[in-house]
């Protein structure tokens, strides 16, 4: 959320940089100010009216003290109507607090000055790439074709268990995404300093809020009811990432400061709807609606938010250089960046049965957007209250990484070799016909 004390003393600057991410989101800002007015104004009345009833309160027990009845009467009569149009006003002030609130909870997050500014994810700078596509003396395969051959997903009872965007991972290719999701969660906590903790997969309509998925998305969000109780249903949603309980882990706390920054990485199942989006439906793993990923999150003090980003991009390019991947990094421009981000970079590892990059990892700064959200503290040395950053990333997603590793380190005979970090998780260094 933004802050409102932002957006009344840096207006033009705030409509600019909410411009430049190319929604109109700026058109709301003066609807914005109005409610924030209307409600200060009325809470300055009100203010203005309880001092006022003080004093009339004051002179009813002088005029009692000296039998004047029947103008501590009408002074009584002066009170309750004061109250009345005290109670009006509150109910106005409050009606002008809730509206401004949910505008607030649909504008975006402001692009950080290091943001390039452009339309779409074609206007996104390079940053670097790292390694070189490999290079087949056979016709690579497809990780579909792959997948089939080698029996690692069952597209077709996926499909028929759940329906189209779900995956069977079976045999050798359930064992593989399993050790994949292990040496994920033992590389952050062991080599990158990581607290492993693991959540709910479920979490609140709050939690959703708290990160931005809510209210915008929640139409990419499925909801769950308990039993036949259809009062229940969106109470709880199912996670579409682990940043919604983890970032939110904290939520309406207020930390110390020595106890900054909290680096946690989690393991869980993804659920996104995406209704509408294209491509979900299709055949193979690109664009599913279940997947898994292991997530990163961070808490740290602002003035250390863009370096520990920086870090956290590291942290997941790590995984793709130990297994042997070609990527690239690229920077999104305001018009690409999510809703709640103030910078955000982008892995995207090369798939060559595709010959496409694929995204795998999306690294952001939120600086203390999530948490004016959450309600989310820490106190500094000197007593005061301040808002944290929040960072988050994928380090890195599944099932795209499953794709890229199974294409990149195909063998002409239709066998996949194992990259040697992985080894040890899988208990194999092949997998064959």
């Amino acid at each position: 959320m933004l802050d409102i004390k932002l957006i009344r003393e840096h207006t033009e600057d705030v409509k600019r940089r909410l411009a430049s991410r190319g929604a109109g989101d700026e058109t709301l800002i003066d609807e914005v100010l109005a409610l924030d007015e209307q409600r200060r104004k009325g809470l300055s009345e009100v203010e203005s009216l309880k001092a006022q009833r003080n004093r009339v309160s004051k002179e009813i027990g002088a005029l009692m003290a000296q039998k004047k009845l029947e103008e501590a009467e009408a002074r009584k009569r002066e009170t309750r109507e004061i109250g009345d149009k005290i109670t009006v006003l509150d109910r106005q002030i409050g009606e002008a607090e809730q509206k401004r609130d949910e505008l607030l909870l649909r504008l975006p997050n402001l692009p950080h000055a290091s943001v390039a500014v452009g339309r779409s994810a074609e206007d996104n700078p390079l940053v670097r790439v790292w390694g070189q596509p490999p290079a087949f003396a056979f016709q690579p395969k497809t990780h579909i074709e792959l997948c089939e051959r080698l029996r690692l997903v069952d597209f077709a009872r996926g499909v028929k268990l759940t329906g189209s965007g779900f995956l069977l991972y079976t045999h050798w290719g359930a064992r593989l995404e399993r050790a994949l999701i292990q040496f994920l969660l033992d590389l952050h906590v062991y080599q990158h300093g990581y607290t492993e903790v693991s959540p709910p997969f479920l979490v609140s309509r709050e939690c959703m809020t708290g990160v931005g998925q809510f209210p915008k998305f929640t139409d990419q969000a499925y909801a769950a009811q308990e039993g036949m109780d259809g009062s229940t249903l969106g109470k709880l949603y199912l996670v579409p990432t682990a940043e919604a309980p983890v970032a939110n882990i904290h939520r309406e706390e207020i930390l110390k400061e020595c106890d900054l920054p909290v680096y946690y990485c989690a393991y869980s199942p993804c659920f996104r709807a995406e209704a509408g989006a294209a491509g979900v439906g299709t055949r193979g793993m690109i664009r599913v609606h279940q997947f898994d990923k292991v997530e990163l999150i961070k808490i740290v003090v602002p003035e250390k938010g863009f370096e520990e980003l920086e870090k956290m991009v590291t942290h997941a390019e790590a995984v793709l250089q130990q297994l042997g991947l070609h990527y690239r990094v690229i920077q999104l421009c305001t018009g690409d960046m999510g809703f709640a981000s103030a910078k955000t970079y982008d892995i995207e590892v090369w798939a060559p049965g595709q010959g496409q990059f694929l995204e795998v990892s999306s690294c952001s700064n939120c600086e203390d957007f999530q948490a004016r959200r959450m309600n989310l503290r820490y106190k500094t040395a000197a007593g005061e209250n301040r808002f944290p950053h929040i960072l988050n990333g994928s380090g890195t997603a599944l099932a795209r990484l499953f794709v890229a590793l199974a294409e990149t380190h195909q063998q002409a005979d239709g066998s996949v070799m194992i990259p040697e970090p992985l080894r040890p998780y899988l208990r194999a260094d092949k997998i064959g016909p």
